[in-house]
């Protein structure tokens, strides 16, 4: 049976606790507790949030009021547990679902199946990771790999969004927007699909009224119910996603990194000289041997430096041969080959036909996909 409790009265019950007691419960705890006393509600009270809400200009002291109003579906039969699917959190409609986390809570060690984004909006909190323990500031994004044993304590008034992705959700929906012409992309989407070692990444961005925007919005979506509410929370997670990666690529970290941060600026600088780069040119600029640095590249890519640089030059052709009418020689000479002939050459072997029959194809597809809505049929 479910029972219903709002963000604020389970936030003031926690807090409550822990200074009258000196001690914590975790979230299920709670939740047994409130049952015992009598204090979870049977009826589901009225969501403040309708289909046509965006929030806009909101305070973070009115976000976190308009939270504390937010009715939370919650069951007894809850168990602690070291392992949580995302069977046992994430709505069976949804793809994505977020919370405010709850402050004042005891640690539990976990790992689930699912990604984990959190988000410190204010404030700060302690994440411990793998037997590593970490401070989390204002402005910093951590995003938990699957299968890493992980929990976040909020011992402050501090506000923290967590968010909470499928697994399966990220090669579905979120793998368009992150480019194979961009590197910083591609290897954000390799941690974030085709990694089984316990990791995580963070971003650090800077206080701005736009990403807390981004998230609470997202956040609202989860608490709607119309046919619309689950591609909306996506759509904001997009926009969250390219925001960071546009603006704040630079401060990308890493856990279990050989490279450490400074692979985040080979890879820039490799996306921003590919067309004319070499390993010798590369090695020589940060300090390595040239087979220390092919070596790196290879581990944690999966790709040696050519066919890197390949790839992202075939890519750019791509993208001009699509929507330019630029020469096949002019786009050799834009993405770095001296001879439109090996041009030629080097993109038939991955496109199986020549650049103009490329283009012509495209051409001759979107012309038959075009839907004249007015034709007579």
């Amino acid at each position: 049976m479910n029972y219903y409790i709002t963000y604020g009265e389970l936030q003031k019950h926690l807090t409550e606790y822990y200074q009258r007691t000196g001690s914590k419960m975790q979230f299920t705890e709670m939740i047994s507790w409130l049952f015992q006393e009598g204090l979870l509600s049977e009826v589901a009270p009225k969501p403040p949030i309708t289909s046509k809400q965006v929030i806009t200009d909101m305070t973070d002291k009115e976000v976190n009021r308009f939270i504390d109003s937010i009715p939370i579906t919650v069951q007894v039969t809850y168990r602690n547990s070291e392992r949580v699917s995302e069977a046992d959190i994430i709505p069976g409609f949804r793809d994505i679902f977020i919370i405010r986390h709850p402050r004042h809570t005891r640690a539990l060690m976990h790992v689930h199946n699912y990604f984990e984004i959190n988000y410190v909006a204010e404030g700060e909190c302690v994440f411990q990771f793998e037997g590593v323990t970490r401070t989390l500031k204002e402005g910093e994004f951590c995003m938990i790999a699957p299968g890493s044993s992980h929990d976040l304590v909020i011992d402050s008034e501090a506000t923290v969004f967590c968010i909470m992705l499928r697994k399966s959700t990220l090669s579905k929906t979120f793998a368009p927007l992150l480019s194979n012409k961009n590197l910083l992309s591609q290897f954000f989407h390799a941690f974030l699909s085709g990694s089984n070692k316990t990791n995580y990444l963070l971003f650090f961005c800077e206080r701005g009224k736009w990403i807390r925007q981004i998230i609470f919005n997202a956040m609202m979506e989860c608490y709607k119910s119309d046919d619309f509410s689950n591609i909306c929370c996506i759509s904001w997670l997009n926009q969250m996603f390219v925001y960071l990666l546009r603006n704040y690529s630079e401060t990308l970290r890493f856990y279990d990194y050989q490279f450490g941060s400074e692979f985040i600026l080979i890879l820039q600088y490799i996306q921003h000289h590919y067309q004319t780069l070499t390993l010798a040119e590369l090695a020589n600029f940060f300090h390595y041997s040239e087979p220390y640095l092919s070596t790196l590249i290879k581990q944690n890519t999966g790709q040696n430096f050519t066919d890197l640089v390949k790839e992202l030059r075939m890519a750019e052709a791509v993208d001009y041969l699509l929507h330019t009418d630029m020469t096949v020689r002019e786009i050799a000479e834009k993405v770095g080959y001296h001879s439109a002939d090996h041009f030629s050459r080097t993109f038939r072997a991955q496109y199986k036909m020549s650049p103009q029959k490329f283009r012509k194809a495209q051409q001759q597809t979107e012309d038959n996909d075009f839907l004249n809505p007015f034709q007579t049929l």
